[in-house]
């Protein structure tokens, strides 16, 4: 199934959706002066926006990359997905303040059997619109219409509030539209503010899939002479578009040409696995050599005493010019990780003072 074809087609059917309902709930929300109803309409009127800004995003963000954007126009669904929040916003907005003067200056409602048809109608179309987004989404790995089957089931729940108050107020005379109203107005405030959250973190950027990091690292380790693969770094340009780079340890007798065609092949079968153009990097090691094995075994004991620091790696002695290099993975909570990498330079200069150290900070990116 092609995604953006898949996005379009499920855009355009809620655009259709909505617009049949907008029309409908706005209708009978004036003739039984039905302050839920009405803002349910404008809640439907707001997925109208976004259904629209979703299409007109997608196929922005398909464009293919050019020299001002050698990474393509992926990231385009972040913008599209702020107007979407921001526009979710300002409904929420506009609804609060009608729902609170209509619990100020409450109005009489009049309910008709054609109103409790339409509003139970309604709820029906929502929850299998849902359930067909949240489906197609993930099928093609589209979060946009994830979080659209979403919305569309959490306007049904708003929907059946709207329907309970109708009931409420027909069987028993209890006026409950104002207080609906304003639980509609909170619940699609918290919605765009969600969605904001989640778009900026996308933007700033968030930590690896745990799953993913590891399936990565994993398949690179099966390779012949990696040892263990470390700073793993990806950055997500838009779907499908994922760069990034790693280091993997191998033995220090490599020649370059057995390192060339062995990074090569990594990069290429990781492509070929996981759709990601990967960089790859090396740390020799010659822990083969008594004297090192000792050291480091040494080195694991000290890092033990610092429960900040979550691994070490790219462990080499160089005998010729009496120097030890490694890397420490220090946890984002050390507040001071330059005086932890000092305190265990001089832990090791204690015990063996005839080596120089160039230890590396990294962080803690991925698991």
């Amino acid at each position: 199934m092609n995604r953006n074809k898949a996005i379009i087609k499920t855009g355009v059917l809620g655009i259709i959706m909505n617009i049949t309902l907008v029309i409908f709930k706005t209708i009978v929300g004036i003739a039984t002066n039905s302050i839920a109803i009405v803002l349910d309409a404008v809640n439907n009127f707001s997925d109208i926006l976004s259904a629209s800004i979703s299409i007109i995003g997608t196929k922005l963000a398909s464009k293919k990359a050019d020299k001002e954007h050698p990474f393509g126009h992926g990231r385009i669904e972040y913008i599209a997905s702020t107007i979407i929040a921001m526009i979710i916003f300002m409904a929420g907005v506009t609804a609060l303040k009608e729902a609170i003067q209509k619990t100020i200056f409450p109005v009489e409602t009049k309910y008709s059997n054609y109103s409790l048809i339409i509003i139970s109608v309604a709820i029906i179309v929502k929850v299998l619109y849902g359930w067909y987004a949240k489906h197609i989404g993930n099928k093609v790995h589209a979060k946009i219409l994830v979080v659209t089957g979403i919305d569309a089931t959490f306007d049904a729940g708003l929907s059946s509030a709207t329907l309970i108050a109708a009931l409420l107020k027909i069987f028993y005379n209890v006026a409950l539209e104002g207080p609906i109203g304003i639980l509609i107005s909170l619940i699609i405030l918290k919605s765009s503010i969600t969605i904001l959250k989640d778009t900026f973190d996308d933007v700033i950027g968030t930590r690896i899939d745990s799953e993913l990091s590891k399936r990565i690292k994993s398949f690179i380790n099966d390779f012949d002479n990696v040892y263990g693969t470390y700073d793993l770094n990806l950055t997500n340009y838009g779907h499908d578009n994922m760069i990034g780079s790693a280091h993997i340890e191998i033995p220090e007798k490599m020649t370059a040409k057995e390192i060339h065609m062995l990074t090569k092949e990594i990069s290429y079968k990781v492509f070929e696995k996981f759709g990601i153009i990967l960089t790859i990097g090396i740390y020799a090691t010659n822990d083969n050599d008594k004297e090192v094995k000792k050291i480091k075994t040494e080195l694991e004991t000290v890092i033990k005493k610092y429960p900040n620091i979550i691994q070490i790696h790219g462990f080499y002695l160089n005998k010729k010019v009496n120097t030890i290099y490694f890397d420490i993975v220090v946890d984002f909570q050390e507040e001071n990780p330059s005086k932890l990498r000092k305190q265990i330079i001089q832990e090791l200069k204690d015990k063996y003072p005839n080596y120089k150290y160039i230890v590396v900070i990294d962080a803690d990116l991925s698991d």
